[in-house]
């Protein structure tokens, strides 16, 4: 596999800003704050709008498909104008559609602006992968990316604790509040922070002919499709968990609507866990060495997952603390892959972030919709579930490993 033609030298800045990551960080916490905050208010909104729970439903899933979509289109956008300006007017956005949320008048203007919050809120995570691959090489960009995921992964974890509280005292419409004050101080924040990392001399010009070529040359790339396949596999084993949370903490655990913070909590825990521990390998192992430690940790809890859902009565230690093990697997390989990923395609780096961020939504919209209405409902098939997508992950880097050399990146410490 070989990259796409360039016009210029990708230029890399030695150090663009302390704060860099953080910032990264905050824009991509915007998608799962916009998913999780408002989750607690279901019951009250569909109460005052006079709405079935199936129609309220439609303003996640309508959300998701807004938030898909975008994501192959702010990565081309900010290969032409800058990522700096894309991010900017895409969090302007957020902040407007959020105002319509809060003062929504109906049902329907919330699932219109709801829309609104998945076009905007994608721009964060796309263009923050390719931020960091812009502004670093080598080790430092395992290591910032590691660290922004160690601050990512806070957010499943805080949104729905946050939107609870705010929810009891005040109503569900101030949690849209909050998400508007919210993406009002990530605009300050980023017009203060975020440095412009791509310079004018390694922009591609915007040709809807030229993007679509360039589309099928990433679609037609076994090593690029294969990295983000392996990528949406390992995330699909924990997504099961996540999305099938009622699931887990109602029927298989016995536990009630304040207790979701028991299976979150230590999930988030395994992801910062693992995040934390790419970011110390960094520049002492290959990329390609972390994916083998990553599935490591991911089949190992995954078997036990099994083992114990088969052999013993649930309880919190068994039905939760496997997949934490899972998760840190997980957030261990997974910076090691996106970089592997992105590295493929260096003139077009906003298209390929654009093109994981979709195939990872996408693979969750499946996963939520199909996978965990099917296995759910059995803890044996939930565990089965999670070891499958393991181990055809793992299948498939096995063969990836074999059939492609690795890009020069995951080749050197």
């Amino acid at each position: 596999m070989t990259s796409l033609p360039s016009s210029s030298t990708q230029v890399v800045h030695p150090h663009p800003g302390r704060w860099l990551a953080v910032t990264v960080a905050l824009l991509a916490m915007l998608a799962p704050f916009s998913i999780d905050t408002y989750l607690p208010s279901f019951p009250d909104i569909a109460r005052e709008f006079a709405v079935s729970p199936l129609y309220l439903q439609q303003t996640l899933s309508f959300y998701l498909l807004a938030f898909a979509v975008m994501t192959l289109v702010y990565g081309p956008l900010s290969d032409t104008y800058g990522r700096r300006r894309v991010v900017l007017v895409a969090v302007a956005l957020y902040v407007l559609s959020s105002i319509g949320c809060w003062f929504a008048p109906n049902a329907h203007w919330l699932l219109t602006m709801r829309i609104g919050q998945g076009l905007s809120a994608s721009a964060g995570i796309v263009i923050g992968r390719a931020v960091i691959r812009d502004a670093f090489a080598g080790a430092q960009a395992q290591r910032v990316m590691a660290n922004m995921m160690l601050i990512f992964a806070l957010a499943p974890a805080i949104a729905p604790i946050i939107g609870g509280w705010l929810h009891d005292a005040f109503g569900w419409r101030s949690v849209f509040m909050f998400l508007t004050l919210l993406g009002l101080a990530l605009w300050v924040w980023t017009a203060q922070l975020l440095p412009e990392t791509l310079p004018a001399v390694a922009r591609q010009p915007i040709h809807p002919r030229a993007v679509g070529r360039t589309y099928r040359q990433a679609l037609g790339s076994s090593h690029f499709m294969g990295l983000v396949m392996i990528t949406a596999l390992n995330f699909g084993g924990m997504f099961l968990y996540i999305a099938g949370s009622p699931e887990v903490i109602y029927r298989h655990l016995h536990l009630g609507p304040d207790d979701f913070g028991a299976l979150f909590v230590p999930l988030v825990g395994g992801m910062m866990a693992g995040t934390f521990l790419s970011g110390r390998l960094a520049g002492h192992v290959t990329h390609a060495h972390c994916v083998d430690l990553g599935y490591g940790l991911m089949l190992a809890g995954a078997t036990l997952n099994v083992v114990l859902a088969f052999t013993t009565m649930a309880n919190a230690l068994t039905v939760i603390g496997p997949p934490v093990l899972y998760a840190g697997g997980m957030a261990l390989a997974m910076p090691n892959l996106s970089l592997m990923a992105i590295d493929l395609f260096p003139a077009h780096r906003g298209l390929a972030s654009a093109l994981q961020g979709f195939t990872h939504t996408a693979s969750n919209a499946v996963v939520a919709g199909v996978v965990v209405p099917l296995l759910a409902h059995d803890l044996r098939w939930l565990t089965s579930g999670m070891l499958a997508f393991a181990f055809t992950g793992f299948v498939w880097w096995r063969m990836a490993c074999r059939r492609h050399a690795l890009p020069p990146s995951a080749a050197q410490p």
